[in-house]
């Protein structure tokens, strides 16, 4: 399945498709999977566990090359790490031995360029991080430690922001704040963010469009519009309307089919094919 590009797409996945090496052999994590994001769009990715949905960003990113398929931002090709692009991981990944101020300064020095402390200490203020720029790691709860690693990655002013399960390790209060916080950011910026998560309440909670993904071979399964206006309040998550979205994609994230499935069963249609005209 594969979506149509139009024009005003900001980030293009066309037919993207990755092997790794394995010593067992060729391992096949995505396939031929297709995506388009327009400037100032908010979407999602679910999938089960293992279906690629990482491998997919980071792909995104630069960070992983693609066996198959591009990435394009802009109409230009994703082959590295790109200046237009903001990555945040599962884990907020700060150097322990660096304070906070000296982690979100690091694009800017492995950049070799003068880190921008004005735009700083405003998005340290908007997330609640001002007054904490000398704290190290160890110093900040989960969610401190996110907040920066949000800030590290909208400190060098992205057009397009990554965001890898950022908050799956966080506890629910704190995912629930985390969650208004990243929507409040995108309404002020309307940066154009894919999000990867395993909580599909999340997924219908922050994006404009979901995108689902079957097992591995990660395949495009299906696209859901999110018909919700924003913002949006937390409220909103214990409507009827929500739940009965939430179950549907769901349902469409267990029944899809992964390739090597369908394989099977075209195999298995095709002997039975066969097997009638033998029998006459």
């Amino acid at each position: 399945m594969s979506e149509e590009t139009v024009a005003g797409d900001k980030l293009v996945v066309a037919n993207a498709t990755k092997y790794y090496d394995t010593k067992s052999g060729p391992l096949h994590a995505v396939d031929n999977f297709s995506m388009s994001v327009a400037e100032g769009e908010f979407t999602c990715v679910v999938g089960p566990s293992g279906c690629g949905k990482t491998t997919l960003l980071w792909s995104m990113a630069g960070l992983h090359s693609l066996s198959g398929g591009t990435v394009t931002l802009d109409g230009e090709p994703v082959t590295g790490p790109h200046p237009q692009i903001g990555m945040v991981f599962q884990e907020a990944n700060l150097l322990p031995w660096r304070n906070l101020l000296k982690n979100i300064q690091l694009p800017f020095e492995i950049k070799g360029e003068k880190p921008d402390d004005g735009r700083i200490e405003q998005l340290l203020d908007r997330v609640g991080l001002s007054g904490f720029g000398s704290k190290f790691p160890r110093e900040l709860s989960g969610g401190m430690q996110q907040r920066a690693a949000i800030v590290r990655a909208l400190s060098f002013n992205p057009s397009v922001l990554l965001m890898d399960e950022p908050f799956g390790a966080l506890d629910a209060f704190t995912r629930d704040e985390m969650n208004l916080l990243v929507e409040e950011i995108w309404l002020e910026t309307r940066k154009t963010i894919v999000f990867i998560t395993h909580n599909i309440a999340e997924a219908v909670f922050l994006s404009d469009r979901v995108f689902v993904m079957s097992s591995r071979p990660g395949r495009l399964a299906k696209i859901f519009d999110i018909p919700f206006a924003r913002p949006r309040s937390l409220d909103l998550l214990a409507t009827k309307e929500v739940f009965d979205l939430v179950n549907e994609i769901k349902a469409e994230i267990e029944h899809a089919p992964s390739q090597s499935a369908q394989v099977e069963s075209e195999r298995a249609a095709k002997e039975l094919v066969e097997e009638d005209r033998a029998h006459g």
